[in-house]
């Protein structure tokens, strides 16, 4: 009986700006983490270039392959990072339209 009860309440929150202080600057510090991530990720792609060069020059397909696979890794996160915003407002919209 209990839990037919809670069921029936309906609830309606949503996420707001309003609701605590400092989430400007929570929001400045988040764009900060993904500028220092971007910057992460074109130094990852410099390196694995240099390792894949090197790889290459010195006939070792070891470090070749590991400077190839940092490039895709490091690219895929510099994809992540800048897609971040569009991918966590798909899910969020997603998850609203959950009735």
């Amino acid at each position: 009986m209990a839990a037919s009860f809670l069921l029936a309440l309906p609830v309606d929150v949503s996420p707001n700006t309003t609701g605590l202080p400092g989430i400007a600057a929570l929001e400045r510090i988040v764009g900060g983490l993904l500028t220092i991530g971007l910057v992460a990720a074109v130094a990852g792609v410099a390196m694995s270039a240099i390792a894949w060069a090197i790889g290459s020059h010195s006939s070792n397909p070891h470090v070749a392959g590991r400077g190839k696979t940092g490039i895709l890794v490091s690219v895929a996160a510099a994809m992540l990072i800048g897609a971040a915003n569009a991918l966590v407002n798909f899910f969020n919209a997603a998850g609203s339209a959950v009735q």
